[in-house]
């Protein structure tokens, strides 16, 4: 029996960080619960640009994405471009086919543009190793199985790394069948480099005009050089000569960005690719020619006239003949929203995963997505609009018992939220976010370790200023061999491989972090400065705000009155020890403001802090 429709503060609430991955505004909830118009408040969340900014997280991890290389050296690596290119499309709502054809092989598009090029760093994502020592070829190789892995592991929930050493165990793929996806993919100019070429000019407007114009300028110098290199002569008293000009335009070239693209070798560079016996690349067998895997086409194992190459390969995966592209893509969206895929195991679509729970759903959402024009926010608010998601998720414990991951679809969803909505909920609640969007990555406040690295430099880092200290999580840098602590606290992962679903774990670490963490700690600090300086005049009535504020509803009188016990044995601990009181209030957001009280703030501080611990705060309700 479903369970009745939820109030529409917890809707609010539910869809708010569902959509944009932020809690509303009390007045926007408030509005909501005045107009009852439900389906024009989801239409005002897919309209707000944290809808691609939360729905990217997604595809970061899908991406494995970071602003490292990988390996030892674990290098820095400008690839945030491409991050950006992906809110930017996931905001514009790029059809689904458009958007995948642009990530694998946009450079490939006639008359493709700078964004179509920068769009491809999604394969620019894997590791690089730049130690001494190792051998290039191998780790390009490793790079382009991890490109073959991952396409067929996003797009189509299949295990076809299984193939790269041997026949698929379980699914009808060879060996065979995984060497021609390789080869599709590896005639690309990438290789294991320091220098990350291929490259494109990032940054903003000018500075991307401003590079094509110095490349223009570096180009007719060197033509000019090498025409007159057999006349050059040496006098101090001349104007700079054209190398003193091309020095100083590398100089001016290096501060300006760029970031790793995909890119073709020309036809007489071309690689011809073997089958690679248990999976090493000097161990090689037969040549293998380009070709999409048999079982999923109507082709033969009988190379084609033209082989595909990447933009093949791309249409043919968003293609009505795909049996398996629109399912897996609506299952992710169904799990992001629903906690868990109508199929469970959504990186798994083979015969070794599980079966859909709703085949007839499953199918039937697989259907509207293609013919809805590959449009991913119709399908996210088709689903958060639907009876199914606005029930209420109170369960009963019989129903817990009989159907404790809720496949019955007999209450609402009631799930953790992910580590980067955790943090930015916080910081919104607080009033602290910043909603900036775009750039370079950020460094917000952790706890110093003094650690270092057997390998690289120490786990330290330096945090950023103004308002970079509390950008939204996407924002955080991420690298790989020291990824952000309080993230990966809360499940999220390194990113060396794709990610198709993280995990969610409960452990006491988790708690620590919302007590203790820097970030937690200040959002708790100017949460409670929120509450005093606009929540009235009473405790009950600042508590209530607090609530408001962070959990949208309002609290029953009992968590009032418990709450306002606490401010009161707190006031009367720190009244004897005003030195922590000050602390507490003050580090690290910084001084009270005029006429506050240590005391009392920190009580504040302390209440604050209970709300942003409730397992309600972590939850998406």
């Amino acid at each position: 029996t479903p369970a009745a429709e939820a109030d529409l503060l917890t809707l609010a609430r539910r869809a708010s960080l569902a959509v944009i991955g932020l809690p509303p505004t009390p007045a926007a909830a408030d509005a909501l619960a005045a107009s009852g118009d439900y389906g024009g408040f989801v239409d005002q969340l897919l309209a707000d640009p944290g809808y691609g900014e939360h729905q990217a997280r997604l595809w970061l991890d899908l991406a494995r994405y970071a602003d490292s290389t990988g390996y030892a050296e674990d290098n820095p690596r400008t690839i945030w471009p491409w991050r950006d290119w992906l809110v930017n499309a996931l905001n514009a709502n790029l059809p689904f086919d458009q958007f995948t054809i642009e990530m694998l092989a946009g450079d490939l598009l006639p008359s493709s543009t700078r964004d179509q090029k920068i769009a491809t760093g999604f394969h620019r994502n894997t590791l690089t190793n730049s130690e001494g020592g190792t051998d290039d070829e191998e780790y390009r190789s490793i790079a382009i199985a991890d490109r073959v892995n991952t396409t067929y592991a996003v797009w189509m929930g299949t295990t076809m790394a299984c193939a790269q050493c041997h026949n698929h165990k379980y699914d009808p793929i060879t060996q065979e069948d995984y060497f021609r996806s390789y080869a599709i993919l590896n005639n690309t100019a990438d290789a294991d480099r320091d220098d990350e070429t291929p490259v494109v000019g990032a940054g903003s407007r000018a500075e991307v005009a401003r590079r094509e114009t110095l490349d223009s300028e570096r180009t007719a110098i060197r033509q000019v050089v090498e025409k007159l290199e057999p006349f050059r002569r040496t006098d101090p008293k001349k104007p700079a000569s054209p190398p003193a000009r091309l020095a100083a335009i590398d100089t001016e070239l290096a501060a300006i960005p760029t970031t790793p693209v995909m890119e073709d070798l020309p036809a007489d560079r071309r690689r011809t690719t073997h089958i690679q016996y248990r999976g090493n690349f000097l161990d090689r067998g037969p040549v293998v020619i380009a070709g999409l895997p048999v079982a999923f086409t109507s082709s033969s194992r009988t190379p084609a006239a033209t082989p595909p190459d990447r933009l093949a390969l791309a249409r043919w995966l968003v293609s009505r003949d795909n049996p398996l592209t629109a399912r897996v893509m609506v299952n992710r969206l169904w799990e992001k929203l629903f906690g868990i895929g109508l199929v469970a195991t959504s990186e798994e679509f083979g015969s070794q995963g599980d079966l859909p729970s709703h085949p007839e759903l499953l199918d039937w959402l697989a259907v509207e997505f293609i013919e809805s024009g590959w449009n991913v926010k119709h399908m996210v608010r088709l689903i958060v609009t639907s009876a199914s998601w606005r029930q209420a998720s109170a369960v009963s414990p019989e129903l817990a018992a009989r159907d404790p991951d809720n496949r019955l679809l007999a209450h609402g969803p009631r799930v953790r939220m992910p580590a980067e909505t955790i943090r930015d909920a916080a910081l919104a609640s607080a009033g602290l976010l910043s909603r900036k969007m775009g750039g370079p990555p950020v460094q917000p406040p952790q706890p110093a370790t003094g650690l270092t690295a057997a390998f690289g430099s120490g786990t330290d880092w330096l945090a950023s200023k103004g308002e970079d200290r509390h950008r939204r999580g996407i924002y955080t840098r991420w690298r790989r061999s020291n990824p952000y602590a309080s993230m990966a606290t809360f499940d999220a992962p390194n990113r060396e491989v794709c990610t198709i679903r993280r995990p969610r774990t409960n452990t006491p670490l988790q708690a620590l972090v919302l007590l203790n963490d820097p970030v937690y700690l200040e959002a708790a600090q100017s949460l409670g400065r929120r509450m005093v300086r606009d929540g009235g005049s009473t405790d009950a009535d600042r508590i209530i705000h607090g609530f408001r504020l962070v959990f949208i509803r309002f609290p029953t009188q009992a968590e009032v009155d418990r709450l306002a016990a606490l401010l009161a044995t707190v006031r009367t601990r720190y009244a004897a020890d005003q030195k922590a009181a000050t602390t507490l209030a003050t580090n690290p957001l910084g001084p009270l403001p005029a006429g506050a009280d240590p005391i009392d703030m920190a009580a504040w501080t302390t209440a604050a802090s209970v709300m942003l611990n409730l397992d309600e705060f972590v939850m998406c309700p």
